[in-house]
């Protein structure tokens, strides 16, 4: 099965919301709108890559909406909303895409609300359908208004639900529907992918949605997705742990410092089972999968890399959802060698990569009182515990 990419639709100009600033780049909670969502689907486990579909003229302020997020370069979309959508399964057809996509989720830019849940639900129901889309069923007593303003009907409202996005699908069949619906004259809009899908025959599942997905529309939506970040913020705590072999060397990676020993420790990467386990507590503390999903061993890339890199990513992946991490705590367990003479060294380092002050970093060491492998001396382990706060 190839990727699962994320395909965030913000081309538009919002002309009913008004002013001068497309409303996705507008501030909720200390954040442009648009990042809201990008944060989320970026951290979520099950979503590979995420594209942008964005306005030419908005260049400048998705980069900062976007900066320090590990995204797909943007594309630029079409005049409506369906040629943007179009335009960005395009992008992910061609023969310069890297991405092998066999499922893709379709967003809204304009809804920053979306949880992870929600996605989840989209993307196992296409386990069971070609399509499949967030949706809330109505509840309300629902009138047919004349051209007047007055009741007509009253209209039966069993069966009806209220399309939100994510909306998912088969990549290549709703890329068919889409080229199959441009440029036709089918005598009204289609206002949502699902639509695509009904013209083309595709069967679309509905999974629950979720009320707090809102689409921001009017100032008043976003006053209302505002006030959520005057709740009380949730602590979360997340725990990572990583072992490594000994082998040939003459120094271990640890804390991204180099200690010199008389054997280094095998991995992919420079093999900081420090690092390793804190990169794997940050992504499990907003529920973003673990090092090896975003780092997997098999890409060539991560050869020797310094697993600084692993912790930056997981640290602007923790911030761009709004979240700042409390603490970390971090046990070393080995026989050798000796951890002590260098704590405060490794303190220092990792306090520094995280943006901590020294007193929120605790880097321990122990034995398995020659126990176990790490008590042969056949490598070593780390476990790290994480506390953020989060909105």
């Amino acid at each position: 099965m190839g990727s699962c990419v994320a395909l965030i639709v913000a081309a538009g100009r919002g002309r009913r919301f008004g002013g001068e600033m497309p409303k996705q780049y507008l501030d909720l909670g200390g954040r442009p709108v648009l990042r809201h969502a990008l944060a989320t689907f970026a951290a979520h486990p099950g979503v590979d890559a995420v594209r942008a579909v964005i306005h030419p003229d908005d260049r400048e302020a998705y980069d900062t909406a976007a900066a320090d997020l590990p995204l797909l370069a943007p594309v630029a979309g079409g005049p409506s909303r369906q040629d943007s959508v179009r335009l960005g399964l395009e992008s992910l057809a061609g023969e310069e895409s890297s991405i092998a996509c066999d499922r893709v989720l379709i967003h809204d830019g304009a809804r920053p609300l979306v949880d992870a849940g929600t996605i989840t639900r989209v993307i196992l129901a296409l386990d069971h359908a070609p399509g499949a889309i967030a949706a809330l069923p109505l509840n309300d007593t629902l009138k047919r208004a004349t051209p007047e303003g007055t009741i007509a009907a009253t209209v039966e409202r069993a069966g009806l639900w209220r399309a939100q996005t994510p909306q998912g699908f088969h990549f290549t069949e709703i890329l068919a529907a889409h080229r199959a619906a441009s440029g036709h004259e089918l005598g009204h809009e289609l206002t949502d992918d699902a639509a695509v899908a009904e013209l083309a025959g595709l069967p679309v599942r509905l999974v629950a949605g979720n009320a707090d997905n809102i689409k921001i529309t009017t100032i008043t939506d976003l006053h209302r997705a505002a006030r959520r970040y005057d709740a009380p913020s949730e602590m979360r705590v997340g725990s990572g742990f990583d072992v490594h072999a000994f082998g040939p060397g003459d120094g271990v990676w640890l804390c991204g410092i180099r200690i010199p020993h008389d054997h280094s420790l095998m991995g992919h990467s420079d093999a900081d089972v420090a690092l390793h386990a804190v990169t794997d507590a940050l992504l499990g503390a907003i529920g973003a999968g673990d090092i090896g999903r975003h780092f997997p061993p098999s890409d060539p890339r991560w050869k020797g890399a310094s697993s600084d890199v692993f912790v930056r990513h997981a640290v602007h992946l923790v911030r761009a959802l709004g979240a700042e991490i409390v603490s970390v705590d971090v046990t070393i367990v080995c026989e050798r060698p000796r951890i002590a003479p260098h704590r405060l060294v490794l303190i220092t380092h990792l306090s520094e990569m995280l943006g901590l002050a020294f007193d929120r970093v605790s880097i321990k060491a122990t034995t398995t009182e020659g126990l176990g492998f790490t008590g042969r001396r056949e490598g070593l382990a780390a476990q790290a515990t994480v506390t953020i706060r989060i909105k």
